[in-house]
């Protein structure tokens, strides 16, 4: 079995790639109620901060930062992701080696995540995510996207409405996809 490092700050910001395991199917945009209900009851049980979200019919992608003291990320995604597919009904194709470990056939397994450096980081990563649903053309415009904090950013300032129409943001780095 494999033994995955993965790097972890206490107090740390993170960005995540987290894909469900047939990305044909949809399921997030679909039951974008479900996994709401799956954050809000984890950031109950366990805080932490949502500083970016999207979410696409296949994949999210999230920026958080965990409280001081606190480096559990891959707990929180584990019962995130258990929620939210007890929410869901069955009948997803479920491979054998899943059936034989009592899984669902809705997540890959892992997910990516990369540790925020500083302000620039966390600058580039957010326009990462908000642009995320033009990159797969599910929009032309980012504001046209529902299931984005890019809306609570414009509210505050922080990006113009037509921030990202031109069809073009530069991005630079690995995002996980």
């Amino acid at each position: 079995m494999a033994n995955y490092r993965r790097h972890r700050a206490a107090g740390g910001t993170y960005f995540f790639t987290v894909a469900i395991a047939r990305r044909h199917l949809g399921f997030l945009v679909r039951h974008i109620d479900h996994l709401k209900a799956a954050l809000r009851k984890e950031m109950t049980r366990a805080p932490f901060e949502i500083l970016g979200f999207v979410v696409l019919p296949d994949h999210l992608h999230a920026i958080w930062r965990l409280p001081d003291g606190d480096a559990d990320y891959s707990g929180r995604w584990r019962r995130i992701k258990a929620d939210f597919s007890r929410a869901i009904p069955k009948g997803e194709p479920v491979s054998n080696s899943r059936q034989a470990k009592g899984e669902r056939g809705i997540w890959q397994r892992r997910f990516w995540e990369h540790t925020i450096r500083d302000d620039e980081d966390l600058r580039r990563h957010l326009d990462y995510v908000h642009f995320n649903p033009v990159k797969h053309g599910h929009v032309r415009r980012v504001a046209d996207w529902p299931h984005s904090t890019f809306h609570r950013y414009v509210a505050r300032g922080i990006y113009s409405p037509d921030w990202g129409a031109g069809g073009r943001v530069e991005l630079e780095g690995d995002f996980g996809e």
